[in-house]
């Protein structure tokens, strides 16, 4: 898959990965009108406990969308 290319929806899965890749982080720097190269963007997410606090940020999202989406949700009727 390559950087902004959509996940494919209709698919089986048991679990799902997000990541964020210094290749994420060049796009969105040039997006912008900004450069930064492979080892600046490796720097970024490694300063200061950068990567684990978006690993933390992207699971809290990942929990509460799937909170609000079981909350619309009628509960499953036992068989």
């Amino acid at each position: 898959m390559n950087v902004g290319e959509p996940m494919t929806e209709k698919r089986k899965r048991e679990r799902v990965v997000a990541e964020i890749t210094t290749a994420h982080l060049m796009q969105l720097m040039q997006e912008q009108g900004r450069s930064l190269d492979h080892q600046q963007a490796l720097n970024f997410l490694n300063e200061e406990g950068r990567a684990y606090l978006m690993w933390k940020h992207m699971m809290y999202a990942g929990e509460n969308y799937i909170k609000s989406v079981l909350a619309q949700t009628p509960s499953p009727q036992p068989m």
